[in-house]
């Protein structure tokens, strides 16, 4: 389980996820975008109120994401999660409400997904060279160092208290929110545009998206779920209609190393230590926060269509998967992502 932070870096190995369908012509559209957790970020505002300032939003949506990467990078040795991981065992180690609000959801994830998401997970992706850590990803680790890394994972040796906002260790475990901090900035995005007044946005940092109202032509935000197969790249497997909704895709056909003939991804399973198999091809989740969407992607893609639809029916979460198979891809949907596509082979 992760999506690698570099400088609170997400490499980008999930199925992209891009804003798409008719040309958006009818309207004024604002479009803002720049750089932060190591990828893309970028703003779509329609029909603009007449008193936003696009210069005073900018600066807003800079400074926040800079909160952000202050708050959750493993990569800045003076983040918050950098500093609690240097914590004392034991002991409380105050942190921001923002923080706690992430570790809570990252916690909740973890267990409703038995451990499939892990928030822990980080020495095992550091050893593959998925991590914040410079690793060659050149050959396969050694069984006795993926032994030694998975004693170092346990999500349930962290505690999180909510007020005063506080984390703590019960072991020498590390904590990394690779998997769920990136849909946490897309929250983050959208609520800077709501306290700009705009209503019709459409938010997405590195292809974690979130949307409200609709767009320039005066429908739900089209978001396209590429093609998982590194062959199609810009191919559109499925269209989505995103309003007052997030969306992720989590999936490793862009970020993964061979090695001897087998291919490696970047998802690694924190039961076993080892990359996940290569059935699942991306699994794309629909949720209203971002950041739950993004923790979800990731547990369901460690968990596999059965265990993963399984959980996904129980907690009513619209979800995809499209599959490997010796014929191809094919997909599996939970009974309520029905209501959300627009469009797509199926």
């Amino acid at each position: 389980m992760h999506v690698a932070f570099k400088g609170l870096l997400f490499a980008v190995a999930a199925a992209l996820l891009s804003a798409c369908g008719p040309s958006e012509t009818d309207t004024e559209l604002l479009s803002l975008e720049g750089r932060t957790m190591g990828t893309y970020w970028s703003v779509r505002i329609a029909a603009p109120p007449p008193e936003l300032d696009a210069a005073a939003l900018r600066a807003d949506l800079d400074a926040a994401l800079i909160e952000v990467n202050a708050q959750m990078s493993n990569y800045d040795p003076e983040s918050e999660i950098s500093r609690f991981n240097r914590s004392a065992v034991g002991e409380w180690f105050e942190v921001s409400p923002e923080l706690a609000k992430v570790m809570v959801a990252a916690l909740e994830v973890s267990e409703l997904s038995g451990g499939a998401f892990d928030v822990t997970v980080g020495p095992l992706v550091n050893l593959w060279g998925f991590g914040w850590r410079q690793v060659e990803r050149d050959q396969v680790p050694a069984d006795e160092d993926i032994a030694a890394a998975l004693a170092e994972v346990d999500w349930r040796q962290i505690e999180v208290r909510e007020d005063p906002p506080a984390l703590r260790r019960h072991a020498e475990v590390t904590a990394d929110l690779g998997g769920i901090a990136k849909g946490h900035g897309a929250d983050v995005l959208a609520a800077v545009i709501e306290r700009h007044g705009a209503t019709r946005y459409l938010a997405d940092i590195g292809g974690d998206m979130r949307g409200r109202g609709h767009n320039a032509r005066g429908v739900p935000w089209q978001i396209g779920v590429e093609v998982p197969a590194a062959g199609r790249r810009g191919g559109v497997q499925a269209i989505i209609a995103v309003d007052d909704v997030a969306v992720t895709t989590s999936g490793d056909y862009r970020n993964f190393f061979i090695y001897e003939g087998r291919r490696y991804s970047h998802t690694i399973d924190p039961g076993t230590g080892w990359p996940i198999e290569q059935h699942v091809a991306s699994v794309t989740v629909l949720h209203p926060s971002a950041m739950w969407s993004d923790g979800w992607s990731t547990a369901l893609n460690v968990m596999g269509p059965e265990a993963g639809l399984a959980l996904a029916g129980e907690l009513s979460l619209p979800v995809l998967f499209i599959l490997y198979t010796d014929d191809g891809l094919e997909e599996m949907a939970s009974p309520s992502f029905s209501a959300f596509r627009v469009a797509g082979d199926s």
